[in-house]
C-alpha cells in the first residue's frame, strides 16, 4: 500500500495511518436489491450475445450490485472499503478492531473474512526470488519454440489458427515495456488492447513506460507469450492474432493476500465485457511478507480461498474458461498447487522438461482433491517457472476457440484434456499431459475415437514388465502410482540389452508408461 504525505492536515494523516496498519477484510452481505434490474445496463452487448449463444442466464444474482446503503452504512462506521465484489456479494475494506465489532452487529452482514494482516516490514521481495528462479531469457526464447512445436503449432497454422476473432483477459503484476517490446508490436500497430485497468493505482495512466516494482514487466512475458513473435515469423505463442483486455493487480515487490479482491473484481470487469478466455499467472498459497497471510495446504480444496470461489462462479454460471499457473512449489515444503489452481473450474497447468517428465519446481495436485490438478502441462525452460507454461495453453485454447466459436468453456476445457498425451491416464504431476494441436481438431471434428489411440490399460501379476526397445538411445517416461493418480515417483528409463524392465515401486498400484508415443497403463496385481 502506497503511503501518502498529507501535510494540510495531522488528523487526515493519523487516519490513512491508521488504517494503513489495519487488516483487511471481506464483508459478505446478506442479499441484494433485485426488484427492476436492468441487465442491459450492466453487461455489454457481447456478454449478453455470449449468454446468449451459450444457453446462460441474462438475469444472475451474481451479477446484480451490491446495495450501496449497506456500503455507506459500512463507511459511515469508519472503514475504508476498496472493492466491490458482485459475484461474492461481498465489499472489502481494512477494519480496526472496534470497526470489525460494530460491522459484525450489522442485520445485513453475513460473515466476515480476513484477507490480510497489516504488513510489519516494508522488506522488498521481488516475484522472481519468490520463485526463486532468474531468467535467461535467450534460453527462453529458445525453448518457447520448441514447447510450440511439441504442441504442433505448425498444425495450427495449416489451417489458419491463430486466435482470431478472440478476446483473451490477463490478469498479472503489470506490463511495464509492452508497447516498446517488437515481439507485441503487432498489438499496438493493429489496436488489440482494448483495454488496460491498474487495480492497484486506478489514476495511473502511464502502464508501459513508468516501471514502479521490479515485477511490473512480468505481464508483458506473460502476454509475449501468447501472442508474440520476431519480425521473421518466430512464434513465442499460438494466438497472434488475438484481441485483449489487460488487468494489473499485484504489487510485484511485496507479496500479501490484500490483492486478493483485485484479482477478483479484475474478472468480473472481463466478464462484464465479453471476455470468454482468461490467463493469470498469479497465485496464493504462503511465502506472504505476513507468515499470517500464509493458506495451509489443506485450504487449497477449492472452496476456501475466494479466488477460488470466484473461479467457479466464473466457469459455471459465467462461461469463462480460466487458464491458471499451478506454481512453482513443486521442489520446497508447500509442494502442491496454489489458489486458484486448487478451483476445479480453473484449467490449471505445469511445467515437463525436454525429457517429459514434471519438471522439479512444477506444483503436483494435493491428495485431499477428488478432482485431479495440474489439468495438463507443457514445456518451459527451467528459469521460466508455471508463469510462462499457462500462457502457451492459453494461446492453445484461443485457437480452438477461434475454429469452433460455439464451443462453449467446458467442451474446450475437455478437448484441451482429451488431446494431451496421457489422456485419459492423469496424474497429479502433469495432469494430462502436454496437449496436441492435431489430436485437438480431430476430436472437434467428430472423432470420439482419437483420444484413445495407442492407449491401453493391462494387468500385470508380479513385480515386473518389461518391453522391446524399438529405437536405439530411446527412453520411455515412467510415472508409478499408489491409486489411479496419485504419483510416487517419475523415472527416465534406459533400455538393457533389447528390452526396457519396469521394476514395480513399493506401494504401487499402477504405472503408466509413455513409450513410443503410446501410453500403457499397468494395473499391478
Amino acid at each position: 500500500m502506497k503511503k501518502k504525505i498529507l501535510l494540510f492536515c495531522l488528523y487526515i494523516l493519523w487516519g490513512c495511518c491508521v488504517q494503513a496498519q489495519a487488516p483487511k477484510y471481506w464483508i459478505f452481505l446478506k442479499d441484494k436489491i433485485t426488484e427492476n434490474y436492468d441487465y442491459r445496463q450492466h453487461l455489454s452487448e457481447q456478454t449478453i450475445q455470449n449468454r446468449l449463444t451459450f444457453n446462460l442466464p441474462l438475469v444472475q444474482f451474481t451479477d446484480i450490485p451490491l446495495n450501496q446503503e449497506y456500503i455507506q452504512t459500512i463507511q459511515q462506521i469508519g472503514a475504508r472499503t476498496v472493492c466491490q465484489s458482485k459475484w461474492l456479494n461481498a465489499v472489502s475494506a481494512y477494519l480496526t478492531a472496534e470497526q470489525l465489532k460494530e460491522i459484525q452487529k450489522l442485520p445485513f452482514v453475513e460473515k466476515i473474512q480476513l484477507i490480510s494482516q497489516p504488513i510489519q516490514s516494508l522488506a522488498n521481495k521481488s516475484m522472481t526470488e519468490k520463485l526463486d528462479f532468474k531468467e535467461n531469457y535467450d534460453d527462453f526464447k529458445k525453448e518457447y519454440g520448441t514447447a510450440l512445436e511439441q504442441m504442433e503449432a505448425a498444425t495450427f497454422a495449416s489451417e489458419n489458427l491463430n486466435g482470431n476473432g478472440v478476446v483473451i483477459g490477463v490478469i498479472d503484476a503489470g506490463y511495464y515495456g509492452a508497447k516498446s517490446n517488437k515481439h507485441l508490436a503487432h498489438l499496438f500497430a493493429e489496436n488489440r488492447i482494448l483495454g488496460l485497468k491498474d487495480m492497484l493505482d486506478p489514476k495511473a495512466t502511464d502502464q508501459y513506460t513508468n516501471q514502479r516494482t521490479s515485477s511490473d514487466d512480468h505481464g508483458t512475458t506473460v502476454l509475449q507469450m501468447i501472442t508474440g513473435y520476431t519480425e521473421k515469423g518466430k512464434q513465442y505463442g499460438f494466438a497472434t492474432k488475438a484481441k485483449f483486455y489487460l488487468a494489473r493487480t499485484d504489487h510485484g515487490d511485496r507479496e500479501f493476500r490484500a490483492e486478493e479482491d483485485y484479482w477478483v473484481i479484475s474478472m468480473e470487469w472481463m466478464d462484464s465485457l465479453g471476455v470468454r478466455l482468461i490467463n493469470t499467472s498469479l497465485g496464493y498459497s504462503n511465502g506472504f511478507d505476513n507468515p499470517e497471510d500464509n493458506y495451509k495446504p489443506s485450504q487449497m480444496d477449492g472452496k476456501t480461498s475466494v479466488v477460488s470461489r470466484a473461479v467457479q462462479i466464473a466457469s459455471e454460471e459465467k462461461g469463462l474458461l480460466i487458464i491458471v499457473s499451478a506454481g512453482n512449489e513443486g521442489s520446497g515444503s508447500w509442494e502442491i498447487v496454489s489458489a486458484p489452481a486448487d478451483a476445479k473450474g480453473a484449467l490449471s497447468v505445469g511445467a515437463v522438461e525436454r525429457n517429459g517428465l514434471k519438471s522439479y519446481y512444477s506444483s503436483i495436485g494435493p491428495e485431499h482433491l477428488s478432482y485431479t490438478k495440474p489439468n495438463v502441462a507443457c514445456l518451459v525452460q527451467i528459469s521460466a517457472g508455471t508463469s510462462f507454461s499457462a500462457p502457451v495453453i492459453t494461446g492453445f485454447a484461443a485457437c480452438l476457440m477461434q475454429k469452433n466459436p460455439k464451443m462453449n468453456n467446458k467442451e474446450i476445457f475437455s478437448v484441451v484434456e482429451q488431446s494431451s498425451s496421457l489422456y485419459p491416464y492423469a496424474n497429479n504431476y502433469i495432469g494430462y499431459g502436454v496437449p496436441k494441436a492435431s489430436l485437438a481438431l480431430k476430436i472437434m471434428n467428430g472423432d470420439t475415437k482419437a483420444a484413445m489411440k495407442d492407449k491401453k490399460e493391462i494387468r500385470v501379476k508380479g513385480t515386473e514388465y518389461s518391453i522391446k526397445k524399438i529405437r536405439e538411445k530411446e527412453k520411455i517416461i515412467v510415472f508409478h502410482k499408489k491409486n489411479e493418480s496419485i504419483v510416487i515417483d517419475q523415472d527416465y528409463i534406459n533400455a538393457k540389452k533389447d528390452r526396457y524392465r519396469i521394476i514395480k515401486k513399493k506401494n504401487a498400484k499402477r504405472t503408466t508408461i509413455i513409450y513410443d508415443e503410446k501410453v500403457i497403463e499397468i494395473i499391478w496385481e
